[in-house]
């Protein structure tokens, strides 16, 4: 193992033991509500609702959910239709909580535990149609590496659909400026050293702490992942950027309705703050 594989190696183990201890916060909270799917069969969350008007139709299709965490999105996936799902993440303890909720809606489904890059590997299958969501490419160093993997796990024909945080998002820094505006302070392209980032809290309303602060995040310029997802056949057919978050990542972001927030309106027009990507693979 290189140096660069060694480091890696030790930043995902970190990232997981983080997301191992988020796993049960999250599954406790009102922001995942677990007992809202549970209670409505059929629901599907707002992630995926959002994502549905560029997913095209899933019915009937076989669907791998790279990242699912503990497998709200994945669940959504399979009420739009999608006749086999899979989720695939390397916290075992997120894969737990996705499983049970699983067993909870009687809702049919594999989860796989594994590091992405190791997915083709481990799952020894292809795929109709590979869904990433919000959060999840921060967490990889070389987005080539991961646009490898999922040519790899679809079909011919196959299509990918991703929604991320913007990397112009990423590299922003979470304090406003003294005038109250946004300000840059990471990095837009991709690095090979990671941001590091030591917090003890988690992103939903809880007072519990993590023990495992310490993680590590790339961001992945727009150029990147258009040129990664190319060179590993396939071709984009959509990409579309967005004003709008799931969460309020600055203090002055204006709730605009179910659940979703976006920058003041002298403000709203500078930057985009998400985008959704889809991609066939050549057959």
């Amino acid at each position: 193992m290189n140096a660069d594989a060694a480091a890696n190696a030790e930043h995902f183990e970190k990232n997981r033991l983080n997301w191992d201890e988020r796993a049960a916060i999250h599954a406790a909270s009102t922001s995942y509500d677990l007992d809202w799917y549970r209670s409505n069969p059929g629901v599907v969350g707002r992630v995926v609702d959002f994502d549905r008007a560029y997913l095209g139709d899933l019915t009937g299709l076989s669907v791998v959910h790279l990242q699912c965490h503990i497998g709200t999105d994945t669940l959504s996936l399979a009420r739009l239709g999608a006749a086999d799902v899979t989720g695939v993440d390397q916290s075992g303890a997120s894969l737990d909580v996705a499983r049970q909720l699983f067993a909870d809606t009687d809702t049919p489904g594999r989860f796989v535990e594994s590091n992405v890059y190791d997915a083709p590997t481990a799952l020894a299958d292809t795929f109709d149609v590979v869904y990433t969501g919000v959060g999840a490419l921060n967490w990889l160093p070389d987005i080539d590496r991961w646009s490898a993997v999922v040519s790899a796990l679809l079909e011919p024909g196959g299509r990918l659909y991703i929604r991320e945080g913007h990397p112009m998002l990423w590299a922003m820094d979470d304090d406003l400026t003294a005038d109250g505006r946004p300000q840059l302070r990471y990095p837009y392209f991709e690095t090979n050293d990671p941001m590091v980032f030591d917090f003890d809290d988690t992103y939903v309303d809880t007072d519990e702490k993590i023990a495992a602060t310490r993680t590590y995040e790339w961001n992945h310029s727009i150029s990147e992942i258009f040129n990664a997802v190319t060179r590993h056949g396939m071709n984009i057919t959509l990409f579309e950027e967005h004003r709008t978050l799931e969460w309020k990542m600055f203090e002055h972001m204006v709730d605009v309705g179910n659940g979703r927030y976006e920058l003041p309106p002298e403000q709203r027009d500078m930057c985009p703050l998400m985008y959704s990507l889809g991609a066939v693979k050549q057959s």
